[in-house]
């Protein structure tokens, strides 16, 4: 399994950039899966609902299974937070694992950047990040790794695979 991240500052264009290359890499016909790293307290379930109740009552894992979809929740119960390397082996075999977030897992990057945000890139100092991809080039400045366009999502996916040997 191939895996590649996209990594930046709140509101850098992050989730769009994700969203838009799972759909170029299937219509490539590659099987895709991705992980979303989140700092944020996260909850997919729902208070009432019965998974919620084993949940509360003390179960470490709550699997739930419809007709369409099923999702493992675990609770990690004061454990610290697993690595990704951790997490990989969970994940069934696709052809590319697209990781966003996970900013300083040691898998190849490219950092997301926007003017707006006011936050200047931190690729400078990750070894693991490969390219910018930018939607304000001209203000990065001197850069030793490939600045590309963050809404062309062909030239993103091209790099991707060309570096991952997809």
């Amino acid at each position: 399994m191939k895996i590649f991240g996209i990594a930046g500052w709140k509101n850098s264009g992050k989730t769009g950039l994700m969203e838009r290359l799972v759909t170029e890499f299937t219509a490539r016909g590659l099987s895709v899966s991705t992980v979303k790293h989140t700092h944020h307290r996260v909850d997919l379930d729902q208070p009432g609902k019965d998974s919620h109740r084993h949940r509360l009552a003390g179960a470490q894992e709550v699997l739930v299974v419809s007709g369409s979809r099923w999702a493992l929740m675990h609770e990690l119960r004061d454990q610290p937070e697993p690595d990704l390397n951790e997490l990989l082996p969970r994940l069934s075999p696709v052809d590319l694992l697209l990781v966003e977030g996970y900013k300083t897992g040691a898998h190849p990057k490219i950092e997301t950047h926007r003017r707006d945000t006011g936050k200047a890139p931190f690729a400078h100092e990750d070894p693991t990040v490969l390219a910018i991809a930018s939607d304000a080039p001209e203000t990065l400045g001197p850069y030793d790794h490939p600045v590309l366009d963050l809404n062309d999502t062909q030239e993103i996916a091209a790099f991707i695979a060309d570096r991952i040997g997809l």
